[in-house]
């Protein structure tokens, strides 16, 4: 069998790609490449806890939740061969399995016939079909049950219990910064020198030299380097960040094909995207288009052909993956940045190391950690004044005055009408009594909390967030591309401004002139200034 047919096990489009109750040949070469790269995580040991603690007899129901392709039907697969002798299973409740019957009334007879049985019932079902049955199910207890689940996160009720893949995530921000244990074990999984997959390489380089088969051999190769495996699940984490992407085992799997499999090298099918749901995201991703003086050289310098020994010496060590000359200075680019941190050759890639580095990422998991183990100490009250103080507070002030520049710090436009400005002079500091009421839950933001005049204030900041505040704060205005993430902004300046208007004294400022309106009493006010 050749390398990629034997790949293909891994591809969505593969019969192997969802786990069904089908007949098992060990023999079967496919089988044998599936079970050896699946990886055990949490949410199997407490599954198997689950299934171990329903007794034969008991009126026990278990919901197995998740989304598509996260691994519910290979999880309940799996169990239901040890457990099918006193557990009755239901895999898959998106489908209906009748044709005259819908998902949602075959639920209803599950149920039914669960209530009338006696036995312990296991549910494989996706997050949103467990909205739709709450909807327009009939059995009112499961309807209840479900509501109480999916609205108030209540995971056990009576004789029901739910464990969700959701609660399991696949990326989570640790003291040593971000982790992607099941991303990483699955790649060191695949291209670990001593299981079957890597001795089909070795038995495809003997025998196949046509050109499809060495780049495969190549981009292999390439995936098998620590430094490149890490540098794609930064990406994917980038991904799940600013493009709000799960990272489901299906679509990983089919990923790692692709880019192993896809028609160009790896480090091209890597930002090339495609069917793939993670390859889409990482277009905008791609290394190729930053734009620096040392990229910008680079490329000038390669369509020019003015290529030096050091760059040419390089080149000539990529055979050691079997990576022939490219055509692209894009190309090269790419490659550069899945090798950035690696030893190669002479290194030639780190060059532009600091081109490809992922600060922005660094900053924001620096930040996620003193918000999530804030105690209010002093210490680390000084380590987050530079985020609260100098960028976030700042870029508030700079995009609610975006039209009134002219302001003082500590001043806030309200309302601008006829060319006058109302303004209201505000203390805005950081909240810490109440940072640690908000401790963040997901990877994906934390929540910054604000005093304003004695006002508790609060915004979620998402990695999208963290940088769009930065550029305001080197002077970017946020136009209509930016809509989905200067909401956030908009909801605080209008909290901010309900605050502003219960303030004593106001500006009313035109031009060189302003005029201070201060409340001295209910219906008394001072004017100065005039």
């Amino acid at each position: 069998m050749r390398l990629k047919e034997a790949l293909s096990v891994m591809s969505m489009a593969s019969p192997y790609a969802v786990s069904t109750e089908r007949s098992e040949d060990k023999t079967n070469l496919h089988r044998r490449i599936k079970k050896e790269l699946y990886i055990e995580m949490p949410i199997e040991v407490d599954v198997k806890k689950q299934l171990s603690s329903m007794a034969s007899g008991s009126k026990e129901i278990f919901f197995l939740c998740g989304s598509s392709g996260d691994g519910k039907s290979e999880l309940l697969t799996k169990f239901k061969k040890q457990f099918d002798a006193r557990i009755k299973f239901h895999l898959d409740a998106t489908h209906s399995f009748e044709p005259n019957k819908n998902a949602i009334q075959t639920l209803d007879k599950v149920f039914s016939d669960f209530d009338e049985g006696i036995y312990p019932l296991v549910v494989g079902i996706n997050t949103g079909m467990l909205g739709n049955y709450a909807e327009e199910g009939e059995n009112e207890g499961f309807k209840q049950a479900i509501k109480s689940y999916l609205y108030e996160g209540v995971k056990a009720e009576g004789n029901i219990t739910f464990i969700s893949f959701e609660d399991y995530p696949k990326f989570y921000i640790d003291e040593a910064g971000y982790t992607a244990e099941f991303a990483q074990k699955f790649l060191q999984r695949l291209t670990a020198n001593d299981n079957l997959i890597h001795q089909l390489v070795d038995k495809d380089i003997v025998e196949n030299t046509d050109k499809e088969s060495r780049r495969i051999q190549a981009n292999y190769k390439l995936l098998s380097v620590p430094e490149v495996q890490f540098n794609i699940i930064e990406l994917l984490f980038k991904a799940r960040l600013m493009r709000d992407q799960f990272l489901t085992a299906r679509a990983l799997l089919d990923f790692s094909f692709s880019l192993i499999a896809g028609p160009n090298y790896l480090f091209d099918n890597l930002f090339a995207g495609g069917d793939n749901e993670l390859a889409n995201k990482l277009i905008d991703f791609d290394p190729a288009h930053n734009r620096t003086k040392s990229i910008d050289s680079f490329v000038i310098e390669k369509d020019l052909g003015l290529v030096d020994q050091a760059f040419v010496e390089y080149c000539d060590s990529l055979t050691q993956f079997g990576i022939e000359p490219l055509s692209s200075a894009l190309s090269y680019l790419r490659l550069f940045y899945v090798l950035k941190g690696a030893e190669f050759s002479n290194n030639y890639h780190a060059k532009f190391a600091h081109d490809f580095s992922e600060r922005l990422i660094e900053q924001y998991v620096q930040i996620y950690q003193l918000h999530r183990d804030f105690d209010n100490s002093s210490e680390q009250r000084k380590l987050l004044k530079p985020f609260y103080n100098d960028l976030l507070r700042s870029a508030i002030r700079k995009y609610n005055n975006r039209n009134a520049p002219q302001l003082d710090k500590s001043q806030y436009l309200i309302k601008e009408l006829n060319g006058y400005q109302l303004v209201a002079e505000l203390e805005v500091k950081a909240d810490h009594k109440n940072i640690s009421n908000y401790q963040p839950k997901i990877s994906a933001s934390f929540t910054a909390c604000l005093n304003v005049e004695g006002v508790s204030l609060t915004i979620p900041v998402t990695l999208n967030l963290l940088e769009l505040i930065q550029r305001i704060e080197d002077g970017y205005r946020p136009n209509k591309h930016d809509k989905n993430t200067v909401v956030l902004l908009d909801e605080l300046v209008e909290d901010i401004s309900k605050v502003a208007n219960r303030v004593n004294t106001l500006k009313i400022v035109k031009g060189n002139t302003s005029v201070g309106i201060k409340k001295v009493d209910e219906d008394e006010f001072e004017v100065s200034g005039i």
